[in-house]
């Protein structure tokens, strides 16, 4: 079945959802060979995964997952999920994990979604890992972690058991350079059903339609945003090269879509002169391997470091305190987010999270 839609998605047919039924089912089968897979896959990202595709894949691979035992006084409360899609290849410090970390310093109730490293060189597992915060908690521990601390881990393998038969297919397309419509699955497959979420994307024209795929999976609010950062070197003959990041970005123009309950979806582009953001060049974002990475964030956290990453990660870490519902606006979540880091808040949670570990 793989090879015939291949076929089809090479002549840039899109899939209908029993074609992605049948796809999933050979995917997620230890009898097809990755290389296989992994052809599926890459005839579907040069295609160009439609809204309708990417939702459809969701529903059923949600239909496969493991649900923690969450009960009702713990989802009577908003929980939060910040994530990434990747894909963007900056090398960025993990913004998206240090703002959720933020999040949960202020009280609100932060269900993480993630992996390993895919497509850059550390992943929220790999730097929460070098942190000393556990994260391959079994379901019911996950949960009374987010209960006590406000924060919780959900590893992707733990709770998708069939992702461990598409990883080497997965691994083989990173190897190429080609990311997989799961960039675009792993944020919309969070096993704790969050009812809130900030998602950053890798392309613009994805915001709108991953906003609507997050609406119809039933979230009271989320926002879904991707950032411009301008290159300083273009290539010869170009006066101007911008690429995006899967976050909200400090250096241009932000693209976001967002909605609250059943309003209508908005969608607006914004730049953040209205925030007090220092000059900045797209490698003063740049971390490294998780170790790295996690005395980044040590160091923001401690308010060691007040330069651009602060400023990055106070940008985003005020989206989502916003889209959580602590702030009224994101400038009052910045605001929010930089008492946090100086009243000591933000290391006491680190310290807290990796005392439970």
């Amino acid at each position: 079945m793989l090879s015939k839609l291949i076929t089809q998605l090479s002549a840039r047919k899109n899939l209908s959802g029993e074609e992605i039924s049948s796809a999933i089912i050979e995917l997620t089968s230890d009898t097809v060979p990755p290389q296989t897979k992994a052809a599926f896959l890459s005839a579907l990202a040069q295609k160009g995964e439609t809204p309708d595709e990417i939702a459809a894949f969701a529903a059923e691979l949600r239909k496969l997952a493991i649900q923690p035992p969450i009960d009702a006084e713990l989802r009577a409360q908003d929980i939060l999920d910040v994530v990434g899609t990747g894909g963007d290849r900056l090398g960025t410090f993990n913004i998206s994990t240090a703002a959720a970390l933020i999040a949960a310093a202020s009280g609100v109730k932060v269900a993480k979604h993630g992996n390993r490293a895919v497509t850059s060189l550390a992943g929220s597992a790999d730097v929460l890992e070098a942190l000393g915060i556990p994260t391959e908690l079994p379901p019911a521990e996950a949960v009374e972690s987010l209960r006590r601390h406000n924060f919780a881990f959900f590893f992707a393998p733990l709770y998708h058991p069939a992702f461990k038969s598409i990883a080497p297919a997965r691994k083989l397309c990173a190897d190429r350079g080609q990311r997989t419509v799961f960039n675009f699955l792993g944020p919309l497959l969070n096993p704790a059903n969050v009812s809130v979420q900030l998602l950053g994307v890798s392309r613009p024209g994805l915001c709108a339609p991953l906003a609507r795929v997050l609406q119809n999976l039933g979230l009271r609010r989320a926002m879904v945003v991707c950032g411009e950062v301008p290159q300083l070197s273009p290539p010869e003959g170009s006066t101007t090269l911008t690429v995006c990041m899967d976050e909200l970005s400090t250096l241009g123009e932000n693209v976001v879509a967002e909605f609250y309950q059943s309003q209508a979806l908005s969608i607006n582009r914004w730049m953040p002169s209205g925030f007090p953001i220092q000059p900045v060049k797209p490698e003063d974002l740049v971390g490294g391997d998780k170790h790295v990475n996690a005395e980044i964030i040590r160091r923001l956290f401690r308010g060691e470091d007040r330069g651009p990453k602060r400023d990055a990660l106070l940008l985003n870490a005020g989206a989502a305190l916003w889209v959580a519902g602590k702030a009224s606006n994101i400038t009052d979540g910045w605001n929010m987010a930089a008492r946090i880091i100086d009243d000591g808040a933000a290391d006491a949670k680190l310290r807290e999270l990796a005392r439970a570990a």
